[in-house]
């Protein structure tokens, strides 16, 4: 073997085929491999990051979907919502606030920080104020929920936290303000002649990014002296 032969590249070609007609000539295509780029490599990097952050996002209801029927969790479950019973079908991992905006209709509630920070999904459950953004609907029960719509009265009329808040400018966006009437109302079912100092304790749950806070707390004791005075 001459000094050429011993780098040249060695090539494995298929046997001839034994058709009839067919030539003896082997056609030897070259090798391909996958053409790498820098923008397939991100495109790469990207897709494995969407993949991961979805997961971790969606959690068991998409990781583990066999643990999760498992548990035997119904998904048709009854909720006790401003006084009427309500049928809905909730999954294993949803929160309140998003069963009362998505299933029932109810978007007096809002979402905001979505982590039991701004208070802006406040709701009463037995007369005890919750952020909804963090409470699994399954965990409610045949407790009775009150939002911001089953304040109103039976002719129309307005709570008078609402009416107080309204008297007093008290919303300025109003995105705060459904939260901030809930948190009021359970002050005041708890302790009807709070000091000023109570209420701010109380509210302090609620994120207002107008800067509002003094026209709430005003509204909450116009509310608590127009009760007791009724």
């Amino acid at each position: 073997m001459s000094d050429t032969d011993a780098f040249e590249p060695v090539q494995n070609a298929s046997a001839p085929s034994p058709a009839v007609g067919h030539s003896d000539t082997v056609v030897i295509m070259p090798e391909t491999r996958p053409e790498w780029s820098r923008r397939n490599f991100i495109k790469g990097v990207i897709a494995s990051g969407v993949t991961v952050s979805g997961a971790i996002y969606f959690g068991p209801a998409l990781t583990r979907p066999q643990s999760l029927s498992a548990q035997g969790v119904e998904r048709l479950i009854t909720l006790n919502i401003n006084g009427q019973t309500r049928r809905v079908d909730v999954l294993p991992g949803e929160t309140l606030a998003m069963t009362l905006r998505y299933k029932l209709g109810l978007t007096g509630t809002k979402l905001g920080c979505d982590r039991a920070e701004c208070g802006a999904c406040t709701v009463l459950i037995s007369d005890v104020n919750h952020y909804s953004c963090t409470l699994l609907t399954h965990r409610v029960g045949n407790r009775e929920v009150t939002t911001v719509e089953g304040l109103e009265g039976a002719n129309g009329q307005l709570h008078p936290v609402q009416q107080a808040f309204i008297d007093e400018l008290s919303p300025q966006c109003g995105f705060c303000t459904p939260g901030q009437v809930m948190s009021a109302v359970a002050l005041l079912r708890s302790n009807p002649n709070p000091t000023r100092d109570e209420a701010r304790i109380a509210m302090a749950g609620n994120l207002c990014r107008c800067g509002a806070y003094d026209h709430y707390l005003n509204g909450v004791m116009r509310a608590a002296e127009e009760t007791s005075n009724a």
